[in-house]
């Protein structure tokens, strides 16, 4: 049996994880699920986001689904997501983005780079360092290349003619690729931002430090329908945590317009790491069907509410277990 931390977080994460946990139930009654709190609704009650005890509830967990948290632009907040990611070790982060020709995996270093955490304000200045380690840059690449080894082609994204440390990271990645024996380019992370909406059929995995990552993917999400649709893997070692793409939309929580289908493919991801491909795809499918039936939320030009279009997939799911 496998027991699994559910934290939904802030503003919409309310909503779509409670349709991607109910999606879960479905196909894993057995499952043990818990809630875990965390996030600005529990800074606002407790006056800190994230304690010890929610980071050792996920850690209990075999698997964590997440959702969304608010992060306020104040100097003494400190982030959620950032603290998981590194409390967890979760180093690569594992952004797919498919459709019609394409199949791309974006793999992000996720625990150092630009948000390395490591920062100063000051009167006339602010400053954040950027770090890149051998270690880091090492295991993202090797995670990479398992990836790639089961497909066709690596990509090395990077600013090396500009950033140094990128050069350190494009030439760690490069002798990884080399040694692993997979083939590989590389581009340019400006260019391949604009090479990928263009050509993404010419793109298989793509490996990039930790900020190019969080932004080339959220603009490959153009070709796919948006961030709404966007589901990612946040993977160690020992832990694991999946979470939608998209943030806590404040601005239309509680009104049942969230598109759910990232929070639902990121379920479908927690399942393919438990070992339940079949189920994974049978989700997938049944999104598929569900917006070929029409119904689609109000981003998508439907009608449908959060908690509709859930309870649409939820239904197709039963109608193909039942088969």
């Amino acid at each position: 049996m496998k027991t699994i931390a559910v934290a939904e977080g802030d503003g919409i994460g309310h909503e779509v994880i409670t349709v991607a946990r109910q999606v879960l139930e479905l196909l894993h009654p057995e499952y043990e699920f818990f809630s875990v709190e965390m996030g600005y609704g529990m800074w606002e009650k407790t006056g800190c986001p994230c304690k010890d005890h929610e980071i050792a509830a996920l850690k209990s967990a075999d698997a964590a689904l997440f959702g969304a948290v608010t992060t306020p632009p104040m100097k003494d907040y400190q982030s959620v997501v950032l603290r998981i990611r590194k409390a967890l070790d979760l180093y690569a982060n594992l952004r797919p983005v498919k459709g019609s020709g394409f199949d791309i995996m974006i793999v992000r270093e996720n625990t150092e780079g630009l948000y390395s955490g490591i920062e100063e304000i000051g009167t006339d200045r602010a400053t954040t360092l950027r770090v890149v380690t051998r270690k880091g840059t090492e295991r993202i690449a090797k995670a990479a290349i398992r990836l790639t080894k089961a497909r066709r082609l690596l990509t090395i994204g990077h600013k090396a003619n500009v950033i140094k440390s990128d050069v350190f990271f494009r030439d760690i990645c490069i002798a990884e690729a080399k040694a692993a024996g997979v083939p590989f380019n590389e581009k340019y992370i400006d260019a391949l931002a604009l090479d990928i909406l263009q050509h993404p059929q010419a793109y298989d995995v793509v490996v990039t430090t930790n900020i190019f990552g969080d932004i080339l993917s959220d603009v490959a999400s153009f070709l796919v329908g948006g961030l709404g649709l966007m589901p990612s893997a946040n993977i160690g070692d020992r832990y694991a945590l999946f979470e939608p793409v998209h943030g806590s939309a404040p601005d239309i929580a509680g009104k049942n317009i969230a598109n759910p289908i990232a929070a639902i493919r990121s379920a479908a991801m927690l399942l393919t790491y438990c070992g339940d491909t079949t189920g994974a795809m049978m989700i997938e499918k049944a999104i598929q069907q569900t917006l070929l039936d029409g119904i689609k939320t109000a981003d998508l030009g439907g009608t449908a509410g959060t908690r509709e279009f859930g309870e649409a997939v939820a239904k197709e799911i039963g109608r193909r277990t039942k088969r």
